[in-house]
């Protein structure tokens, strides 16, 4: 009896220290994505039903591309969902990520006051929008927070031809502090304000100040039609195929992070790709208007 007591109490111990062991804890997968995949209200959709079909619930951790990746870089997630195809690839070459797994696109846009100070509505040429802003220094609005959706604007200025000047600045980030450097057209905190927030913040200050600014097409539309405080901004500028905006999941290697659900992360980006995730993609509108259009398989219904 002493004996059975003192193995009970030595389990009792081992569980207590060890308490990621735990079976439970194999069924959460954690994902650091982009605030658009959030803000758009795409994973309300897509999680719900991964966790039915297979048990793997999703904790999420939403923030720009850059900081997205550097979670997978510093092997604090299992699986990164983001939209920078460059940097997404050179993750991968890097070794931080097994592959990355293309799930679907949507565009970026151009938006601005229905007033167009600037003039450029109806312009399909993303470069001369730009330049027409810079220009005449009508306000633009940055997020200038490493996003996938900062890294696609900064290189949209580079093929205006303008001038650009480089700043290191710090923003703050759910109360921490991170430096990061970008190019921009001049004029900061005059006509172009760097704000160091999320897609939805911008907007909502670009709304406020009657300013340009680009945003991706499917948090545009929430943020235009399906909240009860109407987006005042409307689209200007689109159709150019440089404001094409591809998205990838990528699971982390576990070749350099041992402890990261390679599985798991696996299986969720499987099941991105496959024909029911690619379905409710495909499926996902907001008053019949398409948010995102599926890649791995362009015809899933």
């Amino acid at each position: 009896m002493k004996r059975l007591t003192f193995w009970l109490a030595v389990f009792g111990v081992i569980v207590f220290c060890f308490p990621a062991l735990s079976p439970a804890d194999d069924h959460v997968l954690t994902m650091s994505t982009t605030t658009s995949t959030q803000a758009s209200g795409l994973l309300d959709i897509l999680l719900p039903a991964f966790e039915k079909e297979t048990g793997i619930s999703v904790k999420v951790i939403a923030k720009g591309t850059g900081a997205a990746i550097r979670d997978g870089m510093d092997g604090n997630v299992d699986i990164i969902f983001v939209h920078a195809k460059g940097r997404e690839e050179k993750f991968v070459a890097e070794g931080y990520g097994t592959k990355r797994y293309a799930v679907m696109h949507n565009d970026f846009v151009i938006l601005g006051p229905e007033a167009d100070p600037a003039g450029i509505t109806g312009q399909s040429d993303v470069a001369a929008a730009l330049k027409t802003i810079a220009t005449q220094k009508a306000m633009f609005v940055s997020r200038g927070d490493d996003s996938g959706t900062h890294t696609k604007e900064q290189q949209l200025w580079k093929a205006t031809g303008l001038p650009l000047e480089t700043i290191t600045q710090t923003i703050v980030k759910k109360g921490k502090n991170r430096e990061i450097q970008f190019d921009y057209p001049g004029g900061l905190g005059e006509w172009y304000m760097s704000i160091g927030q999320g897609m939805g913040k911008a907007l909502t200050f670009a709304d406020e100040k009657q300013a340009y600014v680009m945003s991706d097409r499917g948090t545009y539309i929430k943020y235009k039609f399906g909240r009860k405080e109407k987006l005042g901004l409307t689209v200007l500028c689109e159709g150019d195929d440089r404001l094409a905006n591809p998205y990838g999941v990528i699971p982390v290697n576990p070749a350099k992070y041992p402890q990261v659900k390679v599985k798991q992360a696996e299986a969720f980006a499987e099941w991105l790709v496959s024909p029911q995730g690619q379905g409710l993609i495909a499926n996902y509108r907001l008053l019949g208007k398409p948010l995102f259009y599926p890649d791995a398989i362009p015809a899933a219904q």
